[in-house]
C-alpha cells in the first residue's frame, strides 16, 4: 500500500466542479497560468528538458493521474495493491493543478472564500474518483484549515459522507493563527470524530525568500510539513484529542529520531529544559504521542532512514510511491523495492509496506488480500531469505514493550528493540 500517491483533473476541466459563481475568477485564475508556469521555470522549479523527456517517456501511463482505468493499470504493474490519494500539483508542467492554487501549495494565506471553492471542487471530484474502487482508494480532502471554524468543520463531515478518508492541512499557516491555536479544537475534534488521519505534505514553503537559489529551498522543503507535528504536540492537541492521526507526508523520517529523541530529553527534565516553563499540556513523554497518534508517509523511503526505524518506529513508516511524480518509484517500483528491502525482515517489511498504512488509513486487508496475492511483490521477489524471518518473534515481542529511555545523568539513551 502507497501512503502517498498523487490524483488530479487537468485544471480547466474543474468546472463543473466549481460553484458557478465563482467561475469568473476561475477563468482568470486560468489566464495566469502561464505567468506562473513562467515564473516556476526561472526559479528552477520547473525544467524546460525534463518534462518534456518525462512527458514523452511516460505520456501513456500518466494519464493515470485522472484515469481510473490507466491507474490501476499502472498500479497493478508496480505491485500497489491499495493507496492513499493526494492532490496533484503542476511537478513538471503536468497541468494538474486545482482551482486557485490550492493543490500541494494549499497554504494558510489563501482567500479563504476562494480556497474553500478550489478545495471543494477537488474533493467533489476526487470523491468521485475513488468511489469506483473503494478498496483500493483512500482519498485526500483538501482542507483550507484557516478558515472559519465552522465552515472548515463543515467540509470535514462533508467531504467523510463523500467517501474520503483523510484531510490535508496546510504546512504553513503564514498570516494566520498557528496550529497550537485553540480555534483548530473543533477542527480536530472532528477529524477525531470521523476517523479522518491530518496530514500536511511537503511543497509549500516561503519560495519568496529564495531568490534563484533552488538548493536553499530544497534544503529545507521538508521541515515546513514537519514543523505543525511540534506545534500540535506541546500545545496538548494529542492529549485533548486522543483520536487524532496526525500525518507527515513525501518529507522523509530521517529527521525523526534526533527530534524525538531532544523533546523527550525536555519533557523528562534534562538540565538545558529547566529553564523552560513547564510542559503541562502533555501528560506523557513525546515519544508516546507519536506511538500512539502520528505516522510518517515515507515516500521513496532511504536505506539510512531503515537503520533508523527502530528509534523511530516501525509501525509508524508508511511507504510510498509517489505516483506519478518522477522523484517517486514508478514505473521502477518493483526495483526499488528490491534494491532497498532485501535484507529487512520480512515482518517488518509487511508492516512499512502496507500494514500500517491499513490500520491508520482504514483499508479492508481481507478485501484487498486476493488482489495483493496476484499483484504484490513476494519476500522472494524482495530478495528476501526464509532466514529473516528468524527475528520476526523478537520483533513481534518489542511491538509489546515498545520504545523506551533509559536516563543517564542529563542524558536519556535510547532503549531500541530488538
Amino acid at each position: 500500500m502507497s501512503s502517498d500517491c498523487h490524483a488530479g483533473l487537468p485544471t480547466e476541466r474543474y468546472r463543473p466542479y466549481l460553484d458557478s459563481r465563482f467561475h469568473r475568477a476561475f477563468d482568470e485564475f486560468l489566464g495566469q497560468r502561464d505567468a506562473r508556469r513562467e515564473e516556476a521555470t526561472r526559479l528552477g522549479i520547473r525544467n524546460e528538458a525534463f518534462a518534456a523527456k518525462w512527458f514523452h517517456d511516460n505520456e501513456e501511463g500518466l494519464k493515470g493521474g485522472w484515469d481510473t482505468a490507466q491507474r490501476l493499470k499502472e498500479l497493478d504493474g508496480d505491485g500497489v495493491a491499495a493507496e492513499v490519494v493526494f492532490p496533484d500539483a503542476d511537478a513538471v508542467d503536468s497541468q494538474t493543478a486545482a482551482p486557485f492554487g490550492v493543490g500541494l501549495g494549499l497554504s494558510g494565506d489563501q482567500d479563504p472564500e476562494l480556497g474553500m471553492a478550489g478545495a471543494q471542487a477537488h474533493n467533489r471530484w476526487l470523491a468521485e474518483f475513488v468511489s469506483e474502487h473503494p478498496e483500493r482508494h483512500c482519498g485526500v480532502a483538501l482542507l483550507p484549515v484557516t478558515a472559519e471554524p465552522d465552515k472548515v468543520v463543515a467540509e470535514i463531515h462533508r467531504a467523510k459522507e463523500s467517501g474520503l478518508g483523510a484531510l490535508m492541512i496546510p504546512s504553513m499557516w503564514v498570516d494566520k493563527a498557528p496550529y497550537h491555536d485553540r480555534r483548530y479544537d473543533p477542527v480536530w475534534a472532528a477529524a477525531a470524530e470521523t476517523a479522518m488521519p491530518v496530514v500536511t505534505h511537503s511543497g509549500a514553503a516561503p519560495r519568496h525568500e529564495y531568490g534563484d537559489h533552488l538548493g536553499i529551498y530544497v534544503s529545507e522543503v521538508t521541515w515546513w510539513p514537519a514543523r505543525p507535528l511540534w506545534f500540535l504536540l506541546w500545545s496538548g492537541a494529542f492529549e485533548r484529542h486522543p483520536g487524532l492521526k496526525f500525518g507527515v507526508a513525501e518529507s522523509g523520517c530521517w529527521w525523526l529520531p534526533n527530534q524525538l529523541w531532544f523533546m523527550d530529553r525536555l519533557y523528562l527534565g534534562a538540565h538545558g529544559g529547566k529553564k523552560l516553563s513547564p510542559f503541562a499540556e502533555l501528560k506523557r513523554p513525546p515519544s508516546e504521542y507519536l506511538d500512539r497518534q502520528v505516522f510518517v508517509c515515507a515516500t521513496n523511503t532511504k536505506r539510512r532512514e531503515l537503520a533508523q526505524r527502530y528509534e523511530i518506529g516501525v509501525d509508524n513508516i508508511l511507504w510510498g510511491s509517489d505516483f506519478p511524480h518522477p522523484e517517486g518509484t514508478w514505473p521502477n517500483t518493483r526495483t526499488w523495492l528490491r534494491s532497498t528491502f532485501h535484507d529487512i525482515p520480512v515482518a517488518e517489511t509487511r508492516h512499512m509496506l502496507g500494514l500500517a498504512a491499513a490500520e491508520v488509513f482504514g483499508f479492508d486487508n481481507a478485501k484487498l488480500a486476493p488482489l495483493a496475492r496476484r499483484i504484490g511483490p513476494t519476500p522472494a521477489e524482495l530478495g528476501q531469505s526464509p532466514d529473516q524471518t528468524a527475528v520476526e518473534a523478537s520483533w513481534s515481542r518489542s511491538r509489546e514493550t515498545g520504545r523506551h529511555w533509559l536516563t543517564g545523568g542529563d542524558f536519556p539513551v535510547l532503549g531500541v528493540h530488538p
